[in-house]
């Protein structure tokens, strides 16, 4: 698990699960540029880093431009001469309902997460194909950009987007030893606080109570330290192999998502039309419809 002379870039890394995984990657030898669009906030990061022995710089910039992604490169550069790890993990959150939600609340969303996403990778692509040694992109998604979330087309779009795009990319960049995957966290951040199922533990973790055991591993739920072991790994020579990948981390729990696959399938000879289609849906269709949203399960009484 070492990354000695190993140089990332976490996007969104001044709190949260972002400050997590770069402290995480700093704790096994990674050099770390520290991304936030709060001075303050990214100085105090910086500062975590290296008061526990490790190094890093920090770059203030909102991601999502192109500007941005060669700032955040060009920042691993000057102060460390390469970058090997490229993690998009910045992000906001607009939440509404469908016929809530405004122009402004779709794109500052998409433009944030799925744009930036974009952006940064295709610029760390170009330098790690440039310096001609692999790479690793680990992207943030989500379980809402999974299944879906009550009140966030924008935010489960954009995390849909991601996963479609490291799928693309980890074939497009095999052949550059360049591997890709997305990672997709439960932890108690700012951004889940609002989630009211959630609530009680957010609460628990505030008075200093320990999660019970159906938090951290029935709903994969807990600390962004919980979460920040995947990314380290799969930015490790130990992860080599691994590219196409969406994994699911938070408390205990670590797990694979499937990728989508055909669960019922028929024939017909000439094609489907409505009527036949109507015919053939109790007996072929009906029983495998999917659900949406989380499954999620419901804690024993105590």
């Amino acid at each position: 698990m070492k990354l000695d002379n190993k140089v990332a870039v976490v996007t969104g890394s001044g709190q949260g699960l972002g400050l997590a995984y770069a402290q995480d990657l700093a704790r096994h030898g990674a050099s770390v540029v520290i991304n936030d669009v709060n001075h303050t906030i990214a100085d105090a990061a910086v500062s975590s880093i290296v008061e526990a022995g490790g190094t890093a710089v920090a770059v203030v910039a909102p991601v999502g431009s192109t500007e941005t992604a060669q700032k955040l490169v060009a920042g691993a550069i000057e102060a460390f001469g390469r970058l090997d790890i490229m993690v998009t993990n910045a992000g906001i959150l607009r939440d509404k309902v469908l016929w809530k939600m405004t122009d402004e609340d779709f794109d500052t969303v998409v433009n944030v997460h799925l744009r930036g996403t974009f952006t940064c990778a295709r610029e760390a692509a170009v330098q790690f194909r440039a310096q001609g040694d692999g790479g690793r992109i680990v992207c943030i998604g989500s379980p809402a950009g999974q299944r879906g979330n009550f009140g966030q087309t924008n935010y489960s779009g954009a995390k849909a987007g991601i996963v479609g795009m490291v799928r693309t990319w980890a074939m497009e960049l095999e052949r550059a030893g360049i591997t890709v995957n997305a990672v997709c966290p439960v932890a108690a951040t700012a951004m889940t606080e609002s989630v009211p199922f959630l609530q009680p533990y957010i609460e628990a973790m505030r008075n200093g109570e320990p999660l019970p055991p159906f938090a951290r591993r029935e709903l994969g739920f807990g600390t962004p330290a919980d979460a920040a072991g995947i990314v380290s790994f799969l930015a490790s020579d130990a992860a080599a192999e691994v590219t196409g990948q969406a994994f699911a981390i938070g408390g205990d729990r670590l797990a694979l998502w499937t990728h989508p696959d055909m669960i019922a399938t028929g024939y017909r000879d000439g094609g489907w039309s409505a009527e036949s289609i109507a015919q053939a849906w109790g007996s072929t269709f009906s029983d495998s419809l999917e659900s949406v949203g989380e499954n999620l399960p419901v804690e024993p009484a105590r």
